[in-house]
């Protein structure tokens, strides 16, 4: 898969993650309308106290009014009433806007896990070949849960502070217009000019911490799964102090990062600090050249102090906004990854009637691993395939099964090309069994049921006899529902390799692919499992891969492949 991250702006990464809110449009448009209502009652508190002074001091009081008093009397009684209505207000409209916030958050998180991971199944095997399992993990999880600040703490509060500046300057602005003005460019310097100064000072460092974080996740679960070797060898300390260079690495950049933030804040609490001397100063000005009366100097200087909150939100986002497009930018890459081969459907279901391989030329890359390679799998027959390793036997299986498209030449399956044949009736005629078993962590029996979810339990114990694991599970504490550990790391190599061969007599195919099938197994188990692919010729197609000359007795004919040509 390529690993190279693709560069897009901030605004392209922005407009992608929010078109994704659209199945939960109307839930953002009440969390906004909550938002907005809960900011101007938090405001108008303050505002209110400022009218009360007014009002004790018979400068005038709120509502209706000319350029400098106001004509209607309020009582304090009824600005009190108010503030506490409103204080009750913010309250449950603040609860109630962030309970839809993280409402979408977590469901469109789940939908972009998802989504990766259907974007994943997709792009497998060919592109996932080679990628770094750890980093792929760290897209999965971390990359994925920082959106929750994008989706709970960005697209609400942005709307709810243009439309709330909207409002402010308004108000400000109906005690005189350049008072609006002064509130305007407070507001936009504070909301947009600083998120965007200080992003565009963080860099890079966001997608380098957050690249650093995936490798250093590929780095711990590599180490993990090899402790066994590092312990044996004495790589102990120089594993660690690779692992403590990747850290302190890590750690530099979140420092960065954290020292940018800290100085986002800093400049923000200077700037609102200074422009409501701005505001102060420029409305006792009018006021002393008779513009405004004194409650045109104290209810904008008010009404300022009290309304920086939606900006400064938007504000502490700049800082953090770099880490979280990072996020999105490396998740975006594993949905915008192209597969190698494109999954069919849609067309006529294919019956099997035997396989094909005709001048089959096939390169990962460069390097050529099949040249002009032609085999006939005829149905109901065992065809095996020697050579030496990698001579190109297990490409051609996986061929078979499509996991690549050939370069030249064709790949058939009852005479047809596997390219022109629904991807899910292929899965249906074949099944193969590589030369590793991968076992999730689960029991015996749900591990063999993948191959078939409807599987009853004497349909698994047949497959399982033919696969000469049977007396084996029967032995183990819990039988079927025996536990195989994380990789199946609990159970030998010939162990889980009967498994392999277990699911693939449950999942009863009539194509069956087998690489190296019987690599880890003794004789006598060999003997049986052969003994078991012989019995089962007369419904089954099988191709057989081995290195063993033993294995290859039940063979009705067999290619070599020499250099990736066959002989």
């Amino acid at each position: 898969m390529n690993t190279s991250v693709k560069k897009r702006s901030g605004f392209q990464v922005m407009a992608r993650l929010i078109g994704l809110v659209k199945p939960l449009t109307g839930y953002m448009f009440l969390a906004v309308f909550m938002g907005l209502i809960g900011h101007l009652c938090a405001a108008f508190i303050t505002i209110f106290g400022g009218y009360a002074v007014l009002t004790a001091l018979h400068f005038g009081t709120p509502f209706t009014r000319t350029a400098l008093h106001f004509d209607t009397p309020f009582t304090l009684t009824a600005l009190f009433v108010c503030m506490v209505i409103f204080a009750a207000a913010r309250g449950f409209l603040r609860y109630a806007e962030q309970a839809c916030n993280h409402f979408i958050a977590f469901k469109l998180l789940a939908l972009l896990r998802d989504k990766v991971f259907r974007a994943l199944r997709r792009l497998s095997p060919a592109k996932l070949e080679g990628r770094d399992k750890g980093d792929l993990i760290s897209v999965i999880t971390s990359d994925i849960e920082l959106l929750e600040v994008f989706y709970a703490h960005t697209i609400s509060p942005a709307v709810i502070a243009f439309l709330f500046t909207v409002v402010m300057c308004l108000f400000i602005g109906s005690c005189h217009w350049l008072l609006g003005f002064v509130a305007l460019a407070a507001y936009l310097t504070v909301g947009i000019v600083i998120p965007l100064v200080t992003s565009r000072l963080s860099g890079d460092d966001g997608m380098r911490f957050r690249r650093g974080a995936g490798e250093l996740s590929g780095f711990v679960l590599d180490s993990l799964r090899g402790l066994s070797e590092t312990l044996q060898y004495g790589q102990g300390k120089k594993r660690l102090a690779q692992m403590n260079e990747k850290t302190d690495g890590l750690a530099k950049d979140e420092e960065r990062m954290k020292r940018t933030a800290g100085r986002n804040s800093a400049v923000t609490n200077t700037v609102v600090l200074a422009f409501d001397l701005v505001m102060l100063f420029v409305s006792a000005l009018l006021y002393l050249n008779g513009a405004v009366g004194f409650d045109g100097v104290l209810i904008p200087t008010v009404a300022l102090f009290s309304s920086f909150g939606p900006a400064i939100a938007l504000a502490a986002l700049g800082s953090t906004l770099q880490n979280t497009f990072a996020a999105g930018n490396r998740v975006l890459d594993i949905l915008d990854e192209t597969p190698v081969v494109k999954e069919v459907a849609g067309r006529p279901e294919t019956a099997f009637t035997g396989a094909a391989a005709e001048h089959v030329t096939f390169s990962y890359g460069a390097e050529t691993i099949l040249a002009d390679v032609s085999v006939k799998i005829p149905k109901h027959s065992v065809v095996g395939i020697v050579g030496r390793s990698g001579s190109g036997k297990s490409t051609l299986l996986k061929l078979l099964m499509r996991f690549w498209d050939v370069r030249q030449g064709e790949i058939k399956i009852s005479d047809t090309p596997v390219a022109q044949i629904n991807t899910a009736n292929l899965r249906e005629m074949e099944s193969f069994v590589t030369q590793e078993t991968h076992l999730f962590h689960d029991s015996i029996k749900n591990n063999l049921r993948i191959a078939r979810l409807d599987a009853g339990d004497e349909e698994i114990e047949a497959a399982c006899k033919k696969a000469s694991v049977h007396d084996f599970i029967l032995s183990l504490p819990k039988g079927y529902a025996t536990p195989v550990g994380e990789l199946g790391d609990t159970l030998s190599g010939g162990e889980r390799q009967r498994l392999g061969l277990a699911r693939a007599f449950l999942h009863d195919a009539p194509f069956l692919l087998l690489d190296e099938p019987t690599s880890n197994l003794d004789s006598l188990n060999e003997a049986v499992i052969l003994k078991s692919l012989h019995e089962e010729r007369e419904g089954k197609t099988v191709v057989l891969v081995s290195h063993r000359q033993s294995t290859m007795r039940i063979a009705d004919k067999v290619y070599s492949v020499e250099h990736g040509r066959m002989s």
